[in-house]
């Protein structure tokens, strides 16, 4: 018989997260998780702007990439720009805001090569500034140095300071 120090009579304790929820960041994460949405922004990073375009380059039906090309134009992923005066025909493009989550999502990309078996077929990346190809790489603002997972521990700041030091 079970005394009442074990396990199973105690109530079961309420976690208290160590930092604060973040909302935005697992809505993020449920919008790129959602099938099209990652393929499509990358393949528009990549140059594919057109519509007929992502769709042979993707393999996905019209409708799914009306209804996802729609809704990622409504979250302010896409831009939408015409590029016939005679019909409705539009080119996407990143907007700023996205162009903004692109190191997230090479930071991504770069840890799924080194840590799942996945084929080595990562698109090159030029650097706009000098001109020359580049793996982008994590660094310290403050000393340079490239940083991994192992380099970083949070830091808890007081409610009150909304900032980072």
């Amino acid at each position: 018989m079970p005394t009442s120090d074990s396990c199973a009579d105690q109530a079961p304790q309420a976690h208290t997260p160590r930092a604060p929820d973040l909302p935005v960041a697992r809505e993020l994460f449920a919008l790129l998780a959602e099938q099209w949405n990652y393929a499509i922004l990358r393949e528009v990073f990549y140059g594919v702007e057109r519509f007929g375009r992502l769709q042979r380059n993707l393999g996905i039906a019209p409708t799914t990439l009306t209804a996802r090309l729609t809704g990622l134009v409504e979250l302010g992923l896409l831009e939408r720009h015409r590029y016939r005066p005679d019909k409705e025909w539009f080119d996407y493009r990143l907007s700023a805001g996205a162009r903004d989550l692109v190191p997230a999502w090479i930071a991504l990309a770069q840890w799924a090569q080194t840590h799942l078996n996945t084929e080595d077929v990562t698109r090159r990346l030029r650097h706009i500034g000098c001109g020359q190809l580049t793996e982008p790489q994590l660094m310290c603002n403050h000393c340079g140095t490239v940083l991994t997972g192992s380099d970083l521990a949070p830091v808890e700041l007081p409610a009150e300071n909304d900032s980072a030091p």
